[in-house]
């Protein structure tokens, strides 16, 4: 069983290392001396602490265990130069957006590229997705009773983001079921700079990236990550790395969320003090691929000890999982999983007198095993523990077997593609497509709306252009 933790919100995962160094000296004085991090790219305190003494660290962004209703934002800022990525979306670009929201939201919020894969794009309830158009982002949705996601019929402007976010906040109570009752709310609610919809969102294959150790970025850079495996970082450790970023002019550090943390920006020149502090604190780096990439429940001694007779039997066999994620839980979790496998516990049935029964538990698997994909597949059901190891060599197996079957597919697309014209108006002064599959939502034009049918007062929707400066062209999909 785990235990209910507080939570300290960090908004994007992301925080300067004075605000690092602070929280480790407020909770050290609570005595303790590690901290953990969460899935959501938040911080955890590994004990109970007591409200009385939370109240006194009041630059501190404090969720206590028993508190439902605020959620910490996602972004994948920690991503920015290192991974591939939008090219409008920099690192300086994420850091203006999160100003905009607010510290305490309801809801789960994901702010992310489509082109890298440590941070998951589908996992909120609001999953704002960078487009190709600058400054511009598709929306899913997804409330915390809806089975499945939804696509919002509009891309949302950069600078709007959490005036989207907050307005669906708001519609709430008004127990909205459908994607088009959340944009007929929110567009009553506030003016907004919305883009018509002109492309689905296509988001490409890559494998699981590896986030540990010092990495090269650019000529003179260079970005180091950081991990546990019990997920207890110690505060002493903490404290003096960020004084080692102040001297270094490293201005943020970043959360994962996979309970592990990135520093980017060290110098050339600095690399090797850094390799020696690493070195002489005892630090370990390069951890092996079959025990990085795994989600946990934090402060649950029981799915840690799994996760070690697992990574154990993979290295006693030899068995490669480069590309592949893990996660654990159990069938009290309701969650949108992030992980190429899932190892699900089942509930005990009933005792009868003494008898005694084992654990058993589910294995499921992404398709392609991509869990972008957010479609999972029953791999075996009701297993004991002893049979889970070849149960997920096999699993690995598929997994390479199938590899490089999603870039054939891709491939093939791509083809049909070059092959297909479409035709579609464009206005001739900022380039905005009119698709007729798509209509206008922005201006209540629903899809499959013919071109020619539209009224000659029909304006563009980013630049206000008239009906008569769009022309026909053919695209070449």
């Amino acid at each position: 069983m785990s235990k209910q933790l507080n939570r300290l919100i960090i908004k994007g995962g992301v925080l300067s290392p004075g605000e690092l160094k602070y929280i480790c000296q407020s909770v050290e004085n609570l005595g303790l001396k590690t901290i953990s991090f969460g899935s959501r790219q938040d911080i955890l305190l590994p004990k109970k602490v007591n409200r009385e003494e939370l109240t006194q660290f009041d630059k501190l962004i404090i969720v206590e265990d028993d508190q439902i209703g605020v959620e910490n934002i996602v972004s994948s800022y920690v991503c920015a130069d290192i991974f591939p990525s939008t090219s409008w979306l920099t690192g300086d670009r994420y850091l203006y957006l999160l100003e905009q929201f607010r510290s305490k939201t309801k809801l789960k919020i994901n702010l992310t590229d489509p082109k890298q894969r440590l941070v998951p794009l589908f996992t909120g309830n609001v999953n704002f997705i960078a487009s190709e158009h600058e400054d511009y982002w598709y929306l899913y949705v997804r409330l915390p009773d809806w089975e499945k996601t939804e696509m919002y019929p509009a891309l949302i402007y950069s600078w709007d983001l959490d005036k989207i976010e907050t307005a669906i906040e708001n519609c709430l109570q008004e127990e909205p079921e459908t994607i088009e009752t959340i944009f007929e709310l929110v567009s009553d609610a506030v003016d907004t700079n919305n883009r018509t919809v002109d492309k689905p969102l296509e988001v490409p294959f890559y494998p699981f990236p590896y986030f540990e150790g010092m990495n090269k970025i650019g000529a003179d850079k260079y970005w180091l990550g950081l991990y546990w495996r019990n997920n207890k970082y110690d505060i002493s450790f903490l404290k003096e790395m960020c004084e080692l970023c102040s001297e270094n002019k490293i201005g943020k550090i970043s959360i994962t969320p996979w309970k592990s943390f990135i520093v980017k920006g060290i110098p050339r020149e600095s690399k090797l003090i850094w390799e020696k502090f690493l070195g002489k604190r005892g630090i370990n780096v390069r951890h092996s691929m079959l025990e990085l990439n795994w989600h946990i429940p934090v402060a649950n001694k029981e799915a840690l000890n799994l996760k070690k007779y697992l990574v154990s039997n993979f290295d006693q066999n030899d068995i490669s999982t480069y590309g592949l994620t893990f996660g654990i839980t159990d069938y009290n979790k309701s969650s949108n999983y992030f992980t190429s496998i899932v190892v699900e516990k089942n509930k005990q049935p009933e005792m009868i007198g003494t008898f005694q029964t084992r654990d058993t538990y589910n294995l499921s698997y992404a398709k392609n095993f991509d869990p972008n994909t957010r479609a999972y597949i029953m791999h075996v059901q009701d297993v004991d523990k002893v049979e889970l190891p070849g149960l997920l060599m096999e699993l690995s197996q598929l997994y390479f077997d199938q590899l490089g079957n999603e870039r054939e597919e891709e491939k093939i697309a791509e083809t049909q593609k070059v092959t297909t014209k479409l035709e579609v108006y464009q206005c001739q002064d900022c380039l905005t497509i009119y698709d007729e599959a798509f209509g206008d939502i922005t201006q209540d034009i629903p899809p499959k709306t013919v071109f020619k049918s539209l009224l000659e007062t029909y304006e563009c929707s980013l630049c206000e252009g008239s009906k008569a400066n769009f022309e026909k062209i053919i695209l070449e999909k």
